[in-house]
């Protein structure tokens, strides 16, 4: 049976950075998405009220726009390989973000076997109203995990969490091994690997050697 590596992508897959940050330096729009970033992290609003929030500073967004703000994203080094040699092994990955689904999906061509964020209207917006019950919560990130695990065969014990910050800790509570990818005091004391840097390989060297 193979292993199921799960991994986060705002401040894990990006170094430092956020999908809704990076969308927004395409909108001039990076400090009212930190305001947000800074609420979310400090408990004064929920993930609907965060989602409802961006989705009307995301009027203008296009899908021409968020490929150029993936493609200019500060990415760690090596996810390419690390994915390749996962499925080279016959094991699994997949992305878990609560970044909207339509940034999150441009990893599937990198090598990730599946990749799930919240549901927005497709883009252009054009009005669609936005249903915050597609909208992702931390605790999501197992029910995900759980979905995944049932699809490819595998158990929980078999499960390995990459991650940095607050949304990952619930994740990093019912999976067998964590790592924490440059994380922060939400995660760092209780995963069982930690990793400071900007390259994923080093990170999955880790896994692979404990």
């Amino acid at each position: 049976m193979g292993r199921l590596h799960l991994f986060d992508m705002d401040g894990t897959l990006l170094h430092g950075s956020s999908a809704n940050v990076e969308l927004a330096r395409k909108l001039g729009l990076v400090e009212e998405f930190r305001a947000l970033d800074a609420a979310f992290a400090a408990g004064r609003i929920d993930s609907p009220h965060y989602a409802r929030q961006a989705y009307e500073l995301w009027q203008d967004l296009t899908a021409e726009l968020v490929a150029e703000a993936f493609a200019a994203s500060p990415w760690l080094v090596g996810i390419h390989e690390v994915w390749a040699d996962i499925r080279a092994r016959g094991e699994y990955c997949a992305v878990i973000s609560l970044s909207p689904e339509f940034f999150v999906r441009h990893l599937l061509p990198w090598g990730a076997h599946a990749a799930f964020g919240g549901r927005f209207p497709e883009l252009p917006f054009r009005g669609a109203p936005l249903d915050v019950s597609g909208i992702l919560h931390p605790e999501s990130k197992v029910r995900i995990a759980d979905q995944l695990c049932a699809d490819y065969g595998v158990t929980r014990a078999d499960c390995v969490a990459y991650g940095d910050s607050m949304s990952d800790a619930a994740l990093f509570q019912v999976v067998a091994t964590s790592v924490a990818v440059n994380g922060d005091h939400n995660v760092s004391d209780i995963a069982t690997l930690s990793y400071e840097g900007r390259d994923l390989r080093d990170a999955y060297e880790l896994v692979l050697g404990a």
